[in-house]
């Protein structure tokens, strides 16, 4: 079943998009992502430009996240001290990113260097990430027990200004998580992530927090880093298509949902070995489309159609968007937080009444 998308203007299979946001969806929820690394190059591959695929799975990543730290607050599992000090550097990430992602774009090299830096930055994560897993996997299978610091510190750790951060039992450098937080902003602003698949991995080998806490207080960042993207790009570029972000947005909520119920019963090594087969996976299906894959394949041809004979809402969308491209953005992102919170909300109301019915048959 196919709908136009009238800023993008393209036409999409929306079952097909339903069915893919779903799965990425689940995958967020289970590794504690946002999902932009796989649904972002997954628009590219189907021919949607870098330009629109960026900003329109940034939102889509805004309404999960939302979605998914809710849960987590819900468990008391965040650690806000810590998501506050990583999001004041990602507020000058987004800036030097949104920069980038215009001169890269005005010169014309800008899907070129999105694919390269998805190649190299997945598989260099993901294979430290594997090559860790599997040797905590291996240890454990051999009841190998090794004695180790509780955190291995690096040059980062030696800054000054030092604070404690109760919830994870930590102290460190407020430089740690700001730094953290720049790359995350400026890696979300160019490449439509939310910069989970580097915070994630930066929180466990980097700052050191507890697995527990990772998955909610990553979450936590991704909802103000996406959101501020979500603005840059609407006022930059005027390329968000809510049509395509409530299709991205409903299959994604659900997944997520699905996915953070499954994490629970996952042993946490066997869970970041799984992530970094994903982030391998997807590094080759980038390096293959990049420089192998006939250009012509997948491509959606722009499908002009007349703003006269296009549907109430797709003009509504149109002229909200030419006209106020500041409060469209705004917008968007009220638009993906009331989403993500519906979506915690059902969650959280079915998880209740489901366990007062197990109680009462059991009282039977």
């Amino acid at each position: 079943m196919e709908i136009y998308l009238p800023i993008i203007q393209v036409k999409i299979d929306i079952l097909f998009i339903l069915f893919i946001s779903f799965g990425v969806g689940v995958l967020s929820g289970l590794f504690g992502i946002g999902g932009g690394f796989l649904m972002t190059p997954f628009l590219i591959f189907l021919g949607i430009p870098p330009i629109y695929a960026v900003p329109n799975e940034v939102n889509n990543i805004l309404a999960t996240s939302v979605s998914g730290s809710l849960t987590h607050w819900f468990k008391n599992t965040l650690d806000y001290k810590m998501g506050f000090m990583i999001i004041i550097g990602g507020l000058i990430g987004t800036m030097l990113g949104i920069t980038t992602f215009t001169f890269f774009n005005e010169i014309g090299k800008l899907s070129l260097i999105i694919s390269l830096s998805y190649m190299y930055l997945l598989a260099i994560i993901g294979t430290l990430m594997l090559l860790q897993g599997a040797s905590e996997i291996e240890r454990a299978r051999k009841k190998i027990t090794l004695k180790q610091k509780l955190h291995t510190h690096y040059w980062i750790h030696g800054l000054p200004f030092k604070l404690r951060f109760p919830k994870s039992r930590l102290y460190e450098s407020i430089f740690t998580p700001i730094i953290l937080g720049i790359i995350v902003g400026f890696v979300a602003a160019l490449m439509g992530v939310g910069g989970a698949f580097l915070l994630v991995p930066a929180m466990i080998y980097l700052i050191g927090m507890p697995i527990k806490l990772i998955p909610g207080t990553s979450l936590f960042v991704t909802i103000f880093i996406s959101a501020i993207v979500t603005v840059l790009h609407a006022f930059s570029y005027g390329s968000i298509d809510l049509v395509l972000v409530i299709a991205l947005v409903i299959g994604s909520i659900i997944g997520v949902q699905i996915g953070q119920k499954v994490g629970q019963y996952l042993d946490s090594s066997h869970l970041k070995t799984l992530f970094a087969m994903l982030l391998c996976a997807v590094a080759v299906a980038i390096a293959y489309d990049t420089f192998f894959k006939d250009e012509n394949l997948n491509n959606i041809a722009t499908e002009k159609v007349d703003f006269e004979k296009l549907n109430f809402f797709s003009q509504f969308i149109v002229k909200f968007s030419n006209e106020s491209p500041l409060l469209y953005g705004s917008f968007a992102i009220i638009l993906a937080i009331v989403m993500g919170i519906l979506g915690a909300t059902i969650r959280q109301l079915f998880t209740k009444y489901k366990d007062k019915f197990i109680i009462k048959r059991s009282g039977n």
